[in-house]
């Protein structure tokens, strides 16, 4: 059996291979990159009705490979079986693009809102089995979510979960744009991950262009990367204080992530860092005397946070409501494609901020892990408060030099598609980018939060439903990076 051809390799230290497939050896093709152990993160469908291809990523470490083949009659076979994590992808197809995929049985509606129940919903049938449907309104101030629970008394015994409800079409509104215009549409697609996405596309779009980032470059996007994470894991770790009620732990981080929020728009001009990543260039510029009152704040703000951390670890009632509550095993994180703390708790040590060449972490990086792998909540937020120790780490060794506005260097090979893969604070997000002389053809961006709702809706099952608000706020997933 032939081996796929390889169009173009890019330049080895972005570690991106696109290959074209043939659609009757797809599945083989797809099967012998994971046999070789490398992993799915992400599949799309791009080019029009005459012309439709899909593609499909698979990173081993610092390297991703691009496989894509045509798609003939709308249709193709599924992969689906040999990994699951691929189920979103082909039912997102599916609905926006029109592709069937043989084998997939049945491929239920996921952004499509059809009206009929079960076109949506996996069907749970035996004695007193009943339905308890949440959302899409809620009572906070949250994006629309449906929950459509399938309990007996109050087990879970499967979770449907209807997110899409306000997509905005943001890919397909960046098609013919110039390519430094499309960081606008992917800094959008989420508020809280603005700069993941900002960076992965910047990367994505340096590696089309032929551009290297210098030394002050790679600083100054870790910094804002780690000002993003550290905001984030406060808030993360409040509301999942206010999902068991803990009133004084929810109020404390939320003291402690508007610090965090303060620090940004002193340093960048954003709360969410808005504005402050972009194509190859930096604007950030941070002199002796700011990086090191700076330095002083964040130095003063971990005291405190280790402080909170103290009182919720070795609170009794607190813990008593988080050890194996939304247990998301091994297998299943590693089936399911789950990334970020939620997959580091359950055992997987993956971390793409250990493979990124392009940023500042160096080699010496590991991923942080809980003292447990339980894959519960517990161990969820554990994962958070290690990383929240070594983004303080990375920070204070940031700013221990000023930085300095700088530009991308022009002197790389220039690749026939953008790939980037960025960590953010909910996992791993991967940007891709196809071109038409440097007018963008096809955007997709498969954040961290899209990647981990099917293990959220695998890890609610067998609990209790009125355990499901602490379970959803351990993932504290995004509704708008689905929306988008």
């Amino acid at each position: 059996m032939s081996r796929p051809r390889r169009l173009r390799a890019a330049e080895p230290r972005q570690g991106v291979a696109a290959i074209e497939v043939e659609g009757s050896r797809w599945r083989e093709s797809c099967r012998r990159e994971l046999g070789d152990g490398a992993r799915f993160c992400g599949a799309y469908a791009s080019g029009d009705r005459l012309a439709r291809r899909w593609s499909a990523l698979f990173a081993d470490g610092p390297s991703t490979r691009v496989l894509t083949t045509r798609v003939d009659r709308d249709q193709l076979p599924t992969i689906v079986d040999l990994v699951a994590a691929a189920q979103w992808d082909e039912r997102e197809a599916h609905d926006l693009h029109g592709l069937r995929f043989e084998g997939h049985e049945p491929l239920r509606a996921l952004v499509d809102h059809t009206v009929d129940t079960a076109a949506w919903t996996t069907p749970v049938e035996g004695r007193g089995v009943h339905q308890v449907a949440v959302g899409p309104v809620h009572a906070g101030v949250i994006e629309s979510g449906h929950f459509r629970f399938h309990v007996v008394g109050e087990r879970i015994l499967h979770l449907d979960t209807r997110l899409f409800y306000k997509h905005r079409g943001l890919e397909r509104a960046a098609e013919g744009r110039e390519l430094p215009d499309g960081l606008r549409f992917a800094q959008r697609a989420c508020g809280a991950c603005a700069v993941t996405n900002a960076v992965a596309y910047a990367q994505a779009c340096e590696s089309v262009l032929g551009l290297l980032p210098t030394r002050e470059l790679r600083r100054a996007r870790t910094l804002l990367l780690e000002l993003e994470r550290l905001y984030n894991h406060l808030n993360d770790i409040g509301a999942a204080c206010a999902g068991i009620g803990f009133a004084s732990g929810n109020m404390a981080f939320a003291a402690l992530k508007e610090r965090a929020m303060r620090l940004n728009k002193e340093l960048a001009g954003h709360r969410f860092l808005f504005g402050s990543a972009e194509v190859g260039a930096s604007r950030l510029v941070l002199a002796s005397q700011l990086a090191g009152r700076t330095r002083g704040q964040l130095r003063e703000l971990r005291q405190d946070a280790a402080q909170v951390w103290r009182e919720v670890r070795f609170s009794g009632s607190v813990q008593a409501r988080l050890g194996g509550v939304g247990v998301l095993d091994r297998d299943s994180a590693a089936r399911l494609g789950a990334v970020g703390p939620a997959a580091r708790a359950s055992g997987l040590e993956q971390d793409t901020r250990s493979d990124s060449p392009g940023l500042w972490y160096g080699s010496s990086f590991a991923a942080a892990g809980p003292e447990a792998r339980t894959g519960d909540v517990s161990a969820r937020l554990q994962v958070r408060a290690s990383e929240l120790e070594s983004t303080f780490e990375v920070l204070d060794d940031l700013l221990s030099a000023p930085i300095a506005a700088d530009i991308a260097s022009p002197s790389g090979p220039k690749a026939p598609i953008g790939v980037a893969r960025v960590e953010s604070p909910r996992g791993e997000t991967v940007c891709v980018l196809e071109h038409d002389l440097f007018r963008l053809r096809r955007l997709h961006l498969r954040t961290g939060s899209y990647a981990n709702w099917p293990a959220l809706a695998e890890a609610s099952a067998r609990n209790l439903l009125p355990d499901f608000p602490l379970i959803n706020k351990s993932f504290e997933l995004c509704y708008a990076c689905v929306d988008r």
